[in-house]
């Protein structure tokens, strides 16, 4: 698989990772095995970019990502993320990124994380401490480059004045583009960006199915995507993209992930999958061309984005 350079510092990753959250949380029971499985297919298909977070599972998934890839960890990115609470709320005071990242460092058996990111932005921990904070890990040779997740302009400029961000992650697919608006500050200061639900949590891959008929642990039974009006809306949307993906020989997946790769070389998709037959398909879209006529017809079917909020009850992220 062809390899993109996320940001001015250095970091090269595989033009599709690989995102282990679904492992251990959002969407219904999953088996520890299964992900093991998967991530190391994944890697023998040329992906070297996995991603986890202290919040999937509270160590579960980093233990789990650990295990899967011992065999090869030197060949590979792992990235990790520190910033929420058990009940949800935000925390980046120096001490708690700490704890996090020491805990982050045995939980995955590395002695250095990658990729550290600030899950979210914490409104009670000016950014600059939190730079400041990853920059003795830096220092210290146990974080080799930094990222932000969902964070605005202004965040980004004042993390980046005082340790440089190699990254952004956000959520961005077909189904949502808002992301769109903050790649000319990406772009003027030199960062990557990692697009996380690439899929639309599972609807660009034409499996999706009525809300109540997901696990009762699965994010999907409330995503309002998923609710009467949108839903009905969106399946249009991708069987509509899926009768263009069959014209090319593929699946509707591979053309929603081959339309992120389009979007710039500072852009790289997380897919997430629990199954081998997914991953396979999913890192195959490396290799699907569109033409100019596609993305027309892509933007005529999408023009904005799907139906429906990102999350229930106002939770979207708020950019600052």
């Amino acid at each position: 698989m062809r390899q993109r350079t996320l940001g001015r510092q250095g970091l090269t990753v595989s033009e599709i990772g690989y995102g282990a959250m679904g492992i251990h949380l959002a969407y219904g029971p999953g088996d520890e095995q299964e992900g093991i499985a998967t991530i190391r297919r994944a890697h023998e298909l040329g992906v070297t970019f996995f991603d986890t977070a202290e919040l999937y599972g509270w160590g579960e998934n980093e233990k789990t990502v650990g295990r899967a890839v011992k065999d090869f960890r030197d060949e590979i990115v792992i990235a990790t993320k520190f910033g929420f609470t058990r009940d949800f709320g935000y925390d980046s005071r120096p001490e708690h990124i700490r704890e996090v990242v020491d805990n982050s460092l045995r939980y995955l058996g590395v002695d250095q994380i990658d990729v550290l990111y600030q899950h979210r932005v914490d409104p009670n921990v000016p950014i600059e401490d939190v730079a400041g904070t990853v920059r003795e890990f830096v220092d210290a040779g146990k974080v080799k480059y930094f990222g932000l997740s969902e964070a605005g302009a202004q965040t980004i400029r004042r993390a980046h004045a005082v340790l440089p961000v190699s990254v952004l992650q956000t959520e961005y697919s077909l189904f949502e583009r808002d992301a769109e608006q903050l790649f000319p500050t990406l772009d003027e200061l030199g960062i990557g960006f990692v697009a996380y639900s690439p899929l639309g949590r599972g609807f660009l891959t034409g499996s999706a199915k009525p809300a109540d008929e997901y696990d009762a642990s699965d994010m999907r039974r409330t995503d309002p995507r998923w609710q009467p009006g949108n839903y009905e809306r969106n399946l249009a949307a991708v069987r509509r993209l899926t009768e263009l993906a069959k014209g090319k020989g593929a699946t509707v997946s591979q053309l929603a992930l081959a339309w992120l790769l389009t979007r710039g070389e500072q852009v790289v998709p997380i897919p997430g999958t629990r199954s081998l037959a997914r991953v396979e398909e999913n890192t195959t879209a490396a290799g699907l061309e569109l033409s100019p006529e596609d993305l027309a017809t892509i933007d005529e079917i999408l023009p904005t984005g799907g139906f429906g909020a990102r999350y229930a009850g106002g939770r979207t992220p708020t950019w600052v």
